[in-house]
């Protein structure tokens, strides 16, 4: 079946979709049969068929379904370096020229972290291995591919211990793909706690970006907190920020930009499935600094593609809006700042809009 040409063929700029999320099924199926680990399914549709979905389900739900493909990458270099140069190529294919991926190192390892994740038995792979892994990948896609790709590390709200090792990750690979730090993971647990607020407060003394996963399930004093206490400059989802409309408003003021997923918010249950109700048409409206992004695009069966139809045929964006969104990314991307000039003058030459003072 031909594919429809893509909704906006120009192009995009992309800041919030997770590595362990964005895996090649023939990949996962290729580790899996040579390191001999289980895996529910031997095809492409019958792993699809067990770790993807496409009607709306809860978190939870949501976040059980990497339990099935993510022992057959974790802890193998190899697989790691190939799923990050993957990623960079399938970007490219999707006309993304900046992205910003973002993964736990520790959730990849099965060295030197406690607990080890996904059951696997103790080998040589650490958290620092991995952080090597993925950016050897990434940096060899940058070259073959055509386009520039960071990498934000993510601490996780119910393991707090290891966020002081993260963000000495993000201080040890500053210049070398890494440029900010992510709290993700269930929002019923409490972001302040002790070792993720230092983590974020060290990250700020050193000059590192920071992002924090907020207000997607979660309510909107999460937000609160991400933006007073962790002093996050971007947030993750923020779908309820509505329930405070002063908050929100300090928001708008503070230009603090909103990494947005349409699919994954209904399918995760973080939106009502109504896309002609969604919270997205507000911040398109009110003129908020945002983004739209495909968060998980293995789980949802979905492509960049997929979030900007959403948005043009039940949301009523416009191509004028596509081009907003996009200049708004590269303006809060966390690239250095003659980068990010850089990204933007490709983006508004590439627009025809080099000589308009619209933006």
């Amino acid at each position: 079946m031909e594919r429809a040409p893509p909704v906006f063929d120009k192009p995009k700029v992309e800041l919030h979709v997770h590595l362990d999320g964005a895996i090649k099924p023939e990949t996962i199926l290729h580790f899996g049969k040579k390191r001999g680990i289980y895996l529910p399914a031997d095809t492409v549709d019958g792993l699809l068929k067990q770790i993807s979905y496409d009607k709306p389900e809860s978190l939870t739900i949501f976040l059980q379904k990497f339990d099935l493909y993510m022992p057959a990458i974790a802890g193998d270099r190899e697989a790691i370096q190939k799923i990050a140069y993957e990623f960079v190529e399938m970007k490219a294919n999707e006309g993304v020229i900046y992205v910003e991926v973002r993964y736990c190192p520790h959730l990849l390892a099965n060295c030197d972290v406690d607990p080890i994740p996904w059951n696997q038995k103790k080998g040589d792979v650490t958290p620092d291995d991995v952080v090597k892994s993925v950016n050897q990948g990434l940096k060899e896609g940058e070259k073959d591919f055509n386009i520039k790709v960071k990498s934000i590390l993510c601490c996780m709200r119910n393991q707090p211990c290891w966020s002081p090792e993260i963000v000495e990750l993000c201080k040890r690979y500053k210049n070398d793909t890494v440029v900010a730090i992510d709290l993700a993971g269930d929002e019923s647990v409490i972001a302040a706690c002790s070792d993720h607020r230092k983590a974020y407060e060290e990250a700020e003394r050193c000059g590192i970006h920071r992002t924090v996963h907020a207000g997607e399930v979660g309510t909107s004093q999460v937000i609160k907190e991400a933006v007073n206490v962790l002093k996050a400059e971007r947030i993750g989802h923020g779908y309820h920020v509505f329930e405070d409309e002063q908050l929100y408003k300090q928001l708008l003021k503070q230009n603090i930009h909103f990494e947005l997923c349409p699919w994954s918010s209904c399918l995760t249950g973080a939106c009502k499935p109504i896309f002609e109700e969604h919270p997205i048409i507000r911040f398109m409206k009110d003129g908020a600094n945002y983004s739209l992004n495909s968060d998980d695009p293995l789980i949802f069966r979905s492509t960049i593609d997929t979030d900007y139809r959403i948005a043009r045929d039940h949301m009523k964006f416009t191509e004028e809006e596509f081009k907003k969104l996009n200049i708004n990314a590269a303006m809060s991307c966390f690239l250095k700042e003659e980068d990010k000039k850089e990204l933007v003058y490709k983006l508004r030459e590439a627009y025809g809009m080099v000589k308009s003072q619209e933006f």
